[in-house]
C-alpha cells in the first residue's frame, strides 16, 4: 500500500535555458538546456522526494519525450508508474532573459488520450491502494471533464483522501463528489465563486459556502507572498509567508501541495500541515528556473513559521 500516489494526466518534459535578451526576427543564442520531468502531480512527487518523503507518481507517457521523462524520474530516484499511450508526451519551454531577469514560459498542448488509456491511468492509481491521492494539473484532449470527479467519488467510497489541484470545468465536475482538500490560488477561487474577493472575510465567507455546498472538506487558498488561508466548516487559519529571496515562482504551487500531502500522510493536524505547505512553497521560490523546493530550506522555514505562529 502506498501512502501518497500522485496522478498526472498531462505531464511534460520541461526544458529550461537562458539568453541575454529576447527579441523578434533574430537568432537567439541560448545556454545549454536543462531537462526536468514536469506536470502537476509529477512535480508534487518530486517535491515530496526532495523533502525526504515517499510517494508514487502515476502518469501517462508516450513517444521519445515520454521515455526521457521516465529516465529523468528514475535518475532522481522517484518511484513511478508510467501508463503507455500512443501519443507523444508534450514539452514545455522556459527561457530566462538575463537583461531583464524575466522568465518566458511556453506550454504546449498534450496528446489526445483514448478511453482505454485514461481508464488505464485510473486503474494504475487505485491498484496501488493509496491513503492519499494527489490529482493535479490539466486534462489533455480525450479525457472527460468528469475525470477528477470519478477519482474523488471512488476515493470517498474507499476512505481515501483526495487532494485536487486543478481549475475550471474539471474542478467543477468534481463538485460534491468527495474532494478532501483543494488548493486554489486567490484568482482561481474568485473565478470559481464568480466574484472578486478583497479581504480575509470575503475569502472565509466564500470558502465556507463552497464547503457547505460539498465542494471540499478543506480549502487552502494560496496567496503568493502574502501567505495562505486554510478553511474548514468550523476552522479558519491564516499564515503569512516568510520573507525569502525570490528567484523563480515556477513550482511553488506544486511544492506547497507536496508539503500539504506530506503533513496529511504523517497524521499532522491541519495547522502543522499548513505550516509545512507554506514552507515548501516558499522554499521553491528560493530556487532558480524550474527547480523545486530543497529540504534544508523547507524545514528551516517550517521551524521559523511554526515558532512564530
Amino acid at each position: 500500500m502506498d501512502k501518497i500516489v500522485s496522478l498526472t494526466m498531462n505531464p511534460a518534459l520541461d526544458i529550461g535555458t537562458r539568453t541575454a535578451s529576447v527579441a523578434p526576427e533574430i537568432k537567439l543564442r541560448c545556454a545549454a538546456p536543462g531537462f526536468h520531468p514536469g506536470g502537476g502531480g509529477i512535480n508534487v512527487s518530486r517535491a515530496i522526494h526532495f523533502l525526504d518523503g515517499e510517494s508514487t507518481a502515476v502518469y501517462a507517457a508516450g513517444g521519445h519525450t515520454g521515455a526521457m521523462l521516465t529516465q529523468l524520474l528514475d535518475a532522481e530516484g522517484i518511484k513511478s508508474r508510467a501508463v503507455p499511450i500512443a501519443g507523444i508526451t508534450r514539452e514545455s519551454f522556459v527561457v530566462y532573459e538575463e537583461s531583464s531577469t524575466l522568465q518566458y514560459r511556453f506550454t504546449m498542448p498534450g496528446p489526445e488520450l483514448s478511453a482505454e488509456e485514461w481508464i488505464a491511468c485510473l486503474e494504475a492509481v487505485f491498484n496501488l491502494e493509496p491513503d492519499i491521492i494527489v490529482a493535479s494539473g490539466s486534462l489533455p484532449a480525450g479525457v472527460p471533464a468528469e475525470f477528477y470527479g470519478e477519482i474523488t467519488r471512488y476515493a470517498a467510497e474507499y476512505g481515501i483522501r483526495a487532494v485536487v489541484d486543478t481549475a475550471g470545468e474539471p474542478l467543477r465536475r468534481a463538485f460534491g463528489k468527495g474532494v478532501y482538500l483543494m488548493k486554489p490560488n486567490l484568482r482561481e477561487l474568485e473565478l470559481f465563486a464568480g466574484e472578486k474577493l478583497h479581504d480575509e472575510a470575503g475569502i472565509k465567507r466564500v470558502a465556507r459556502r463552497l464547503i457547505a455546498e460539498g465542494l471540499s472538506e478543506v480549502i487552502v487558498v494560496s496567496m503568493g507572498a502574502a501567505g495562505a488561508a486554510l478553511i474548514t466548516a468550523d476552522e479558519y487559519q491564516f499564515l503569512r509567508a516568510p520573507i525569502v529571496k525570490a528567484q523563480s515562482k515556477v513550482g511553488a504551487g506544486d511544492s506547497m501541495v507536496a508539503g500539504l500531502a506530506m503533513g496529511l500522510a504523517q497524521g499532522w493536524d491541519l495547522w502543522e500541515t499548513l505550516c509545512l505547505g507554506i514552507a515548501a512553497g516558499s522554499a521553491a521560490v528560493m530556487t532558480p528556473g524550474t527547480q523545486l523546493c530543497r529540504k534544508d530550506d523547507a524545514f528551516k522555514l517550517y521551524r521559523q513559521i511554526s515558532d512564530s505562529a
